[in-house]
């Protein structure tokens, strides 16, 4: 079987003085500032110097802000640092490769805990709900990726009620700019951003004529078990979409388990494999996926796998953060090395 690897992670150069212009702005952040977020009101007397950030997306905005000298520790990783910020990372303590506890994150002492998932902090948090943080005096941030949209009050990864926008991720970095008072430097992250997605968009108008049809799996609890696809309102179907292509798994849950022959029965021209660090699941592993897919009697038999049309992205382009566009460019790239634009 022929597969598409992924295409390496695109460096930001936001601090390095070349790549990307940072426009200047009229005016910084007043404080107090009061932000409405996810359902609460947040309120920072100034720029937040100590910052637990759970969830690797969100540390990486951070970093990519320039403001990693203020991160005193950071959880839940799914794959390693972008290299650009390899360094930075490196003097910054990790309270956990996945879940920390609620001690470990007070026990920095923060003035602002950031968070990517509302299962962590949230009404039914792991870490912690609100409540607990606000009774030690700690404002939680949680991305608007995770609840604009999106009802997360029952178990799992909760269900997305429209579409995932990247302008939701814009939110999230302008709303960093103002918090910590680098706005110039969030326009300026936001841009490329833009600018990135819209190239890799072009690079593809033609595919969409040709109704092109897609599923992403992201692991699965046992390696010959259902697994674990991209529902269709999450970054993944974003992606797809952006692309125009469409997705073959249409539930509104954003990770649902879903049997192999149902996905064989949809029969998806393209199939997208997620690799991961995390090793929670047997098939996190991409090679025990890639594996499955040669040898697994259903799985062999998808149009995607015997026409050599698999391809491998990095899972931070599933999640909300800087990584999507990653996963636009290289879907897109993967797109047309298939003849599929044509």
């Amino acid at each position: 079987m022929r597969y598409f690897p992924q295409i390496p992670r695109f460096i930001i150069l936001l601090l390095t003085g070349v790549g990307l212009a940072v426009p200047a702005l009229a005016d910084g952040t007043h404080y107090p500032l009061t932000v409405e977020n996810c359902g609460h009101t947040i309120t920072v007397d100034k720029a937040p110097q100590r910052v637990v950030s759970v969830g690797q997306a969100q540390t990486e905005i951070l970093y990519a802000l320039g403001l990693g000298d203020r991160v005193v520790g950071t959880a839940v990783w799914f794959g390693p640092v972008a290299k650009p910020y390899q360094t930075i990372d490196a003097k910054v303590r990790r309270l956990a490769d996945n879940d920390p506890s609620f001690e470990a994150v007070v026990g920095q002492e923060p003035d602002l805990v950031t968070a990517m998932y509302e299962w962590h902090i949230g009404p039914n948090g792991i870490v912690g709900k609100r409540d607990q943080f606000d009774q030690v005096g700690v404002p939680v941030y949680v991305s608007p990726t995770d609840c604009v949209g999106k009802d997360n009050s029952g178990p799992g990864d909760g269900v997305r009620t429209r579409m995932y926008s990247m302008e939701l991720l814009y939110r999230n970095i302008r709303e960093y700019g103002q918090i910590f008072d680098v706005s110039d430097r969030a326009e300026a992250l936001v841009t490329n951003l833009q600018e990135r997605e819209e190239r890799a968009v072009h690079s593809v108008a033609g595919m969409a004529t040709r109704n092109v049809s897609m599923a992403v799996w992201f692991s699965s609890k046992e390696i010959k078990g259902d697994a674990f696809m991209a529902g269709k309102n999450g970054v993944p179907a974003y992606i797809l979409s952006k692309l125009g292509a469409r997705n073959v798994i249409t539930t509104t849950e954003e990770w649902p388990l879903v049997g192999w022959e149902t996905i064989a029965a949809a029969d998806p021209d393209v199939l997208v494999v997620v690799k991961m660090d995390r090793r929670r699941f047997p098939a996190d592993d991409i090679d025990l996926k890639l594996d499955f897919l040669r040898t697994d009697p259903v799985a062999s038999s998808l149009s995607a796998v015997r026409n050599g049309r698999v391809v491998t992205i990095d899972v931070g382009a599933t999640r909300p953060g800087l990584d999507a566009i990653n996963g636009v460019e290289t879907i897109a790239k993967a797109i047309d090395t298939f003849g599929l634009t044509h």
